[in-house]
């Protein structure tokens, strides 16, 4: 059977649960509520609305993400909703 666009939706999309710059490891959590610690390397790029740059900086803990891989290694960071905007979300 063919996953739904909402299934490959839940499942791509992580949630930050803590960013540590300095050693540049970020803490994910997924749809099945368990956490993943992605070991980045310097050349990870973090994709926000305001640009992409290889700054951990930019995450920040609540921030809906996609991650892309390569080599088994996060290659892009890409935030699909803010954690400011979830809290303001019309939803709750």
């Amino acid at each position: 059977m063919a996953q739904s666009l909402t299934d490959w939706l839940q499942q791509s999309r992580v949630v930050v649960v803590s960013v540590d710059p300095a050693t540049r490891r970020v803490r994910v959590k997924g749809d099945a509520d368990a956490c993943t610690d992605l070991s980045c390397s310097e050349r990870t790029l973090v994709v926000t609305d305001e640009g992409a740059a290889a700054n951990l900086a930019a995450l920040n803990a609540g921030d809906i993400v996609r991650v892309e891989e390569a080599s088994g290694r996060p290659q892009r960071i890409v935030v699909v909703r803010r954690v400011w905007e979830e809290l303001t979300s019309p939803e709750w």
